[in-house]
């Protein structure tokens, strides 16, 4: 017997929630092998077995929370995987057996079957699947027969004539209140909850304030159609703004030190380092990995660093060094056509930046001529208790002419 326990995690997480069980009781496992995904704060990890065997019993149900150290399944060290040879003879077996025995004979096999044919599917697609009230096995597979999580979204997708599952009618028919009202409770994720947590507590310790400019994109917009073809045969990623804004960010913050700090207790703490996270939407909140050592990368491998992150996000493949750290946030809520937000600290930062939508605005060139030019509003969201507002100002002002002369800031990287 192999006793499946709720691994070392990080240094600050504690516990965890069971997300998918990836095996039942009955199921044979190999070394090595995943058989839970856990959701934790910060990311999703997956536990695998440490001796093959068969699943004898499962401790905590799907949706339990459950702590480091804590036993969630027992493993039979007994068990063996099922041979080529041991398939064939279940097979053959119901041939020799009087007709009226074959049908009992046959159940028992299916009922293997059942759990042998389990659909294969990635643990964002099983997340995915379980919060939409999905059933894996109607949902068609990919060529290898595999359930993705873009499967799942394209099966919800399908047209309404197609019938909804019971499963799923029951997870989305609505509660009553006493009032008579129709309402329908979720409840809330590990992940969003810890967001909620820490937001509220960033707008009850810090003295948040935020301030506005805006730029003028039109030469980055025109340097980038120029170099983004020749940048895409050179490096294979994509020139897209975020390396110059990160590059911008990186110069401000040398200029403006105190915006690349952090306050713990009496003291100042100035980081000599630029380790940037960025803010990436998914489907269970908002996450921030960390794209480091920003001063030493061009822009290809911040270009690079940051599609790669992103992808990991969305695919719940994020580890927990990839979340840790970070010395000043950048968010863009124009992705989402945001035209102005004041965004919130990433405590213990003290600055973050805010990017917004892009839109066309007629702009005084001189006294007597106006032009439409593509103008983004900036927002940098700031911690008055260590920086003050000329800094906060000066700040951003750094942005917008490394931005509005983007040859400077090629020049600073």
């Amino acid at each position: 017997m192999a006793e499946i326990k709720v691994p070392e995690l990080a240094e600050s997480i504690t516990e965890g929630t069971i997300a998918q069980w990836l095996k039942q009781p009955g199921d044979y496992v190999e070394k090595g092998e995943y058989i839970v995904e856990l959701e934790t704060d910060k990311v999703n990890v997956e536990v695998i077995s440490e001796e093959a065997g068969t699943i004898q019993e499962l401790k905590a149900d799907e949706g339990d929370t459950v702590e480091v150290g804590q036993v969630i399944a027992i493993v039979g060290a007994g068990g063996e995987a099922p041979t080529p040879s041991e398939q064939q003879e279940e097979k053959a077996e119901p041939k020799q057996e009087e007709k009226a025995e074959e049908k009992t004979a046959q159940e028992a096999p299916a009922a293997k079957e059942d759990k042998k044919n389990r659909p294969i599917a990635s643990p964002a697609a099983r997340k995915l699947a379980r919060e939409k009230g999905i059933d894996l096995s109607q949902v068609p597979t990919d060529p290898l027969g595999r359930v993705r999580k873009q499967d799942i979204e394209a099966f919800e997708n399908r047209p309404a004539s197609t019938p909804a599952k019971p499963a799923q009618e029951a997870k989305k028919a609505p509660a009553k209140k006493d009032d008579g009202k129709p309402v329908v409770r979720e409840k809330m994720s590990r992940r969003r909850q810890t967001i909620a947590k820490r937001l509220v507590e960033v707008q009850q310790t810090a003295a948040m304030l935020t301030t506005f400019n805006e730029i003028d994109m039109s030469a980055v917009m025109e340097l980038r159609k120029r170099k983004k073809d020749k940048f895409f045969e050179d490096h294979d990623v994509r020139l897209g703004f975020m390396s110059f804004f990160t590059k911008a960010v990186v110069a401000a913050l040398k200029k403006y030190p105190y915006v690349n700090a952090e306050i713990d207790g009496d003291e100042i703490v100035l980081k000599k380092y630029y380790d940037v996270g960025v803010a990436v939407s998914t489907e269970d909140g908002l996450v921030v990995p960390v794209v480091r050592d920003c001063e030493r990368k061009n822009f290809a491998e911040i270009e690079g660093e940051i599609m790669e992150l992103a992808t990991k996000a969305r695919n719940n493949k994020l580890a927990l060094s990839d979340l840790q750290g970070g010395s000043f946030t950048i968010t863009n809520g124009g992705v989402f056509g945001s035209l102005l937000s004041t965004p919130i600290l990433n405590g213990p930062q003290v600055g973050i930046l805010g990017m917004h939508t892009i839109q066309l605005r007629p702009v005084a060139i001189d006294k007597e001529k106006m032009e439409n030019r593509p103008m983004m509003y900036i927002a940098l969201s700031y911690d008055h208790r260590i920086i003050d507002g000329k800094e906060a100002v000066g700040f951003l002002s750094t942005i917008k002419n490394l931005l509005e002369n983007p040859e400077d800031l090629l020049l600073e990287g």
